[in-house]
């Protein structure tokens, strides 16, 4: 997505409907791996060297390692506020993140190969753009208030 915050709606959505997941975490996971186009389009990364906008990190190998250093980072972030820290869901709450971003860039871009060190991306086209971003808006629209309600108590998920 050109837009890094369209990737809030699903997380939005997601950490509603999975309360398992740790809030702040699993927000973060969702962005954080566009600091690659980031440094390509800052740098010229793409010009100078041939690396594609959406490299390695946009893919489900690089996102994992990118998940294990946000959940370790998490972990010691909240240690240092004397929060109880579960690395388990830490972990899992990084990975489930970075890979719905992955998931969603892969229905968009060419230059993606989620299923890295294979070529090529089986998700490509699967849906149009603006199904992706039409669907990351609807997310957000019912993920602020979802969160919202859940949040407050006002609101109970039973599934």
């Amino acid at each position: 997505m050109p837009f890094t915050p369209f990737h809030l709606g699903p997380a939005l959505l997601f950490a509603a409907f999975f309360g398992y997941l740790d809030f702040l975490t699993f927000m973060i996971a969702n962005v954080i791996v566009d600091f690659e186009p980031f440094l390509v389009m800052t740098y010229d990364l793409d010009l100078r060297c041939g690396y594609p906008l959406h490299g390695f990190f946009h893919t489900f190998l690089g996102g994992a390692l990118v998940a294990l250093i946000l959940a370790e980072g998490m972990a010691v972030f909240y240690s240092q506020f004397g929060k109880e820290v579960n690395t388990r869901k830490l972990r899992i709450t990084a990975l489930s993140g970075i890979w719905l971003h992955i998931v969603l860039d892969s229905f968009l871009y060419t230059d993606i190969k989620p299923l890295f060190p294979l070529s090529w991306n089986p998700l490509y086209g699967l849906f149009s753009g603006i199904e992706v971003y039409g669907f990351c808006v609807v997310a957000f629209l019912v993920g602020v208030p979802l969160c919202f309600f859940l949040r407050k108590g006002i609101l109970k998920l039973h599934i």
